[in-house]
């Protein structure tokens, strides 16, 4: 007999959903989520048969796809061995699993510590900074998210922090990056980076480095903008870390795993930080799992003196054996080098020439899997499609774009004025032209709101 029995209406788990559910980030009565019955690689669908191509991977977590075979199988061989094991034994699952993280991870990270998700991995990331410095700010993007609890919260940048407020002291937010829409009046990617490292180090100043424990970071900035760093931007915070002895930390909870092409995004720009965040990739989202990787350093601090933390289930079996299976996945299939390689001369090329014929696309921007298509209002003026943080009626023509794609069958992540392209790195060719196709069709109706359209 079956655990549950499926339904088959969508009505039938809607109602439950409705009468028992409470959803993050949502007004409950406005929302209506779909309810999704099973998927397949890039593909999931509903109770009624209807169909969808994955471009936003879930939360951009499921980099190998819905019902993975190897990871299914990794995760059953642990449940009949060992379901859970309390994080103070040793485990072999959890040590093969934190050897292949570090074994990928950049140079000098070698020790790992786990937790649930990526926020607990930011939060925990904070908590060894600031122990092992000694000091008690943090610096922090506005264009970021870090997660959602009370630390993590005070450490994101963009408006979900505001109804948490006030929070914990010591974090401090600076302008990074963004040549599109440039806080420094730069032109060009290098002018960008160049005045980006000036204003840190301003801000470093003023709030006095002998006070700052760690500089944090998403090492691509993911659902504020899929923005990639001018070349020497990360390579030049690298430098003004070490000048002052501030730990560098790069989140990579949404980056990391191959979903730019490369194991981790700073591999791109050859910088190693002392404390790395990951989650959502690390085993396709299958099981909850997430951690930070931190140089011998930082473990070090915590060689004579008790680390002030820890979790129930920091390290459980079946999200490590999760993570087991699909690195190996990952290697075996060479994942990473196909993620590139659809980025480079499938995903990226094919965005940029909707770009040519759409003038509601102000900007392509991404790499690997990963890119943001930015709709505007006016291409000269650079407006956006949709005011800043916009919602009811002043969102409709986001709103209008985003069903567009979803009623042809393709499922992205939006945010703001923003449509990005993040599929499971296993998609094929053939499914990024049937979402290019769909998408070239939405794009029309943001054709329709660019002024004088």
């Amino acid at each position: 007999m079956a655990l549950i029995e499926p339904a088959t209406t969508n009505a039938e788990v809607s109602a439950v959903d409705r009468a028992h559910v409470f959803h993050s980030w949502s007004a409950q009565h406005l929302i209506n989520p779909l309810p999704l019955a099973g998927g397949a690689g890039s593909e999931f669908w509903d109770h009624e048969g209807n169909r969808w191509l994955d471009f936003s991977s879930q939360l951009v977590n499921l980099n190998l796809g819905h019902q993975h075979p190897k990871v299914i199988e990794a995760i059953v061989e642990q449940a009949q061995r060992l379901c859970t094991v309390a994080p103070s034994f040793a485990n072999q699952t959890r040590n093969e699993a934190a050897r292949l993280i570090a074994a990928h991870a950049p140079e000098d990270l070698d020790r790992v510590f786990f937790t649930n998700g990526g926020a607990e991995a930011n939060e925990n990331a904070l908590r060894l900074a600031r122990a092992h410095t000694g000091r008690s700010k943090v610096l922090a993007a506005y264009r970021s998210y870090h997660g959602g609890t009370a630390a993590t919260m005070a450490l994101t940048g963009e408006p979900r922090r505001w109804g948490a407020e006030p929070s914990i002291p010591g974090v401090v937010h600076f302008m990074g990056p963004y040549t599109y829409r440039s806080s420094f009046g730069a032109t060009t990617e290098e002018e960008e980076g160049v005045r980006a490292l000036a204003h840190l180090a301003e801000v470093v100043q003023y709030e006095g480095a002998e006070h700052i424990a760690a500089i944090i970071l998403e090492t691509v900035v993911g659902t504020n903008g899929v923005l990639i760093p001018p070349a020497g931007y990360l390579p030049g915070v690298r430098e003004l870390c070490d000048e002052h002895g501030i730990l560098l930390i790069l989140d990579e909870v949404m980056v990391g795993f191959g979903r730019t092409g490369e194991w981790f995004a700073a591999d791109h720009w050859n910088v190693a930080p002392d404390l790395l965040c990951f989650a959502k990739g690390v085993n396709s989202g299958y099981v909850p799992l997430g951690g930070v990787v931190m140089t011998e350093v930082v473990a070090e601090s915590f060689a004579e003196r008790a680390y002030p933390g820890g979790l129930t289930y920091s390290g459980h079996p079946l999200a490590c054996a999760a993570a087991v299976g699909a690195i190996r996945a990952m290697e075996d299939d060479e994942v990473v080098e196909h993620a590139a390689h659809i980025g480079t001369d499938v995903l990226g090329p094919g965005l940029r020439a909707l770009a040519i014929r759409h003038p509601s696309v102000g900007e392509v921007r991404g790499l690997g899997c990963f890119f943001a298509v930015e709709l505007v209002k006016d291409p000269v003026t650079r407006e956006g499609l949709v005011p800043f943080n916009a919602s009811g009626d002043a969102a409709k023509p986001m709103v209008e774009v985003v069903n567009a794609c979803k009623s042809r069958g393709l499922w992205p992540f939006a945010h703001f004025n923003r449509i990005h392209m993040a599929p499971p790195l296993i998609v094929t060719e053939d499914e990024v032209a049937r979402a290019l196709a769909i998408l070239d069709e939405a794009l029309t109706v943001a054709d329709g709101f660019v002024d004088g359209g």
